[in-house]
């Protein structure tokens, strides 16, 4: 060691580095948070792009489950899917729009199913009863909305006839009609005569004919004809329950 030399103590040495120390602290305190946003903003651009612009995660195919009158097929056209486009950009307003368009579908629910697919639940229309539309026999649900075709009137369904005149409206009416019925009631008709919205008529398995008029009170007016019923008439009238009259 040179004479002109201060030798170092081990105090001093360990200054000094905690010193070194709190220097790059501060250095690195001063550039960390730049390199986190970097960071962070990386994986934030790697993730819009793999989800908005990649092929990783481009839809492969369509789940279609709840049918029965339809086929899944059936709905994956309606539902016109753009297979191989983003699964995130997909219209799923607008797949539900031409799936709910299909006359059987009664409700839709449409959801992205990640990474690659399309899900699509359907609710399908329940028929109430049957009407003949100019030969073909078709199911009508309890809105009135005729949504299938039968080869032929199922035993287990009411027939509606419609007159001349008898609209939608009309149909809705003896739709909620039917919709009412008691099961011991329903088992005793054999068809819905409809003229019009308040001109409705039961005629009976054995029969005898029924003036129900609308579909207002039906629940009421059921529970008035099954007691009217087990006196002998040929045409009762509930039309207006709280006065019911019989004839013949």
């Amino acid at each position: 060691m040179h004479s002109g030399e201060v030798q170092e103590t081990p105090e001093v040495t360990r200054t000094r580095k905690r010193f070194a120390r709190r220097q790059w602290a501060r250095r690195w305190g001063a550039w960390k948070w730049l390199v986190g946003a970097v960071l962070v903003g990386a994986l934030l651009a790697f993730g819009v792009w793999v989800v908005w612009f990649s092929s990783l995660l481009a839809v492969s195919g369509v789940t279609v489950t709840g049918t029965g009158y339809l086929t899944a097929a059936e709905v994956e056209d309606a539902a016109n899917v753009p297979v191989g486009e983003q699964l995130a950009r997909v219209d799923l307003a607008a797949v539900t729009a031409r799936v709910s368009a299909l006359a059987p579908v009664a409700t839709v629910d449409v959801t992205r199913a990640w990474p690659d697919r399309v899900r699509i639940a359907v609710t399908e229309r329940v028929p109430v009863a049957v009407v003949d539309v100019g030969g073909v026999v078709r199911g009508m649900d309890a809105e009135g909305v005729l949504f299938r075709e039968y080869p032929r009137a199922p035993r287990d369904l009411p027939v509606v006839r419609t007159f001349a005149g008898a609209d939608a409206d009309a149909r809705q009416e003896a739709a909620g009609v039917v919709a009412a019925m008691p099961a011991e009631l329903a088992r005793r008709v054999d068809h819905l005569e409809v003229e019009s919205v308040d001109q409705i008529r039961l005629v009976l398995r054995d029969g005898r004919s029924v003036v129900w008029g609308s579909a207002a009170d039906s629940a009421e007016k059921a529970r008035v004809l099954l007691a009217l019923l087990a006196h002998p008439a040929q045409e009762y009238d509930v039309s207006v329950p709280g006065q019911p009259t019989t004839r013949g």
